[in-house]
């Protein structure tokens, strides 16, 4: 049974820390707001300085020790996703209600300032995650949308901020982005760490010919965006370098829920058809 250990961060939203204040916000070149729209992803956008980068690796080793799996705060609290025991993935969300640094980026203007550009107005966060992928054992993650995740919320008007806390590339399982694939019909839904080529039984022989995945290769403090229909995935770390990175799910602004039970685990429901708001699901300014 998991038991709230500390104050949930949620109740406040704005900043509680000075790491984030500030910052230049990214100027999307129209080029970059093209191929947004014509590939699904964009990649390469820096966002975060070293202090900032080292701040979230502490506050991560912090939310990896034992005990956190019975901290309630957390919607989904995974040691090691991977079907594979000899393989590892760490993965979590709701870091925000739980660690300063975490709850501070959701608030940071140059992230914010991208996410409204790229969902065309004002946002609001869906939830966060954390994904940790150790050196020389960790778990591929399987080619998915994550709308495929979403589906009790609609319209879809949801958007991805992969943010890296390592350099991430081929060698360490950085993200592969299947361009244009966020205008393909949303497929069925495997397990998140299960077989890559599990996706290749519900391609047609078109989505197959497209299926010329891109590498997302990040230095650490920079950070890819993607469609939530967009088509994505990652291989094993076998490399010696850990691969760390904080992703937070947006929503444009006018979201509704699509169901009458909890959006996320451990929270109050939001009937259907209404809007979200609240604690949970702060809006954000930039």
């Amino acid at each position: 049974m998991r038991s709230n250990t500390v104050k949930d961060l949620a109740e406040v939203h704005k900043p509680i820390t000075g790491l984030f204040a500030g910052g230049v916000d990214p100027e999307l070149t129209s080029e970059q707001i093209e191929a947004f729209e014509r590939d699904g992803f964009l990649i390469g956008i820096l966002l975060l300085d070293t202090d900032q980068v080292d701040a979230l690796r502490e506050d991560l080793n912090l939310m990896m020790q034992p005990v956190q799996v019975c901290n309630a705060l957390f919607y989904e609290y995974n040691s090691n996703e991977s079907e594979d025991p000899s393989r590892r993935l760490f993965h979590a969300l709701g870091a925000w209600r739980v660690a300063p640094t975490f709850h501070d980026i959701v608030f940071f203007r140059p992230l914010i300032s991208v996410a409204e550009r790229l969902l065309g107005g004002p946002v609001r966060l869906w939830h966060d995650q954390v994904f940790v992928k150790p050196a020389r054992d960790g778990a591929g993650v399987a080619w998915h949308q994550d709308y495929s995740y979403w589906t009790r919320t609609k319209p879809i008007a949801h958007l991805t901020a992969w943010i890296g806390l390592d350099d991430a590339d081929e060698g360490n399982g950085c993200v592969r982005y299947v361009p244009g694939s966020h205008r393909w019909p949303l497929l069925p839904r495997e397990h998140l760490a299960g077989d890559m080529e599990s996706v290749m039984k519900h391609l047609t022989d078109e989505q197959r010919g497209a299926f010329i995945p891109v590498p997302s290769k990040l230095r650490a403090g920079e950070a890819s965006f993607h469609h939530p229909m967009t088509l994505h995935g990652s291989f094993e770390n076998r490399s010696d370098r850990t691969r760390r990175g904080v992703v937070i799910n947006f929503i444009r602004d006018g979201v509704v829920s699509d169901t009458d039970k909890p959006l996320l685990v451990g929270i109050p429901t939001i009937p259907t058809g209404l809007k979200l708001g609240g604690k949970y699901f702060p809006l954000l300014s930039a």
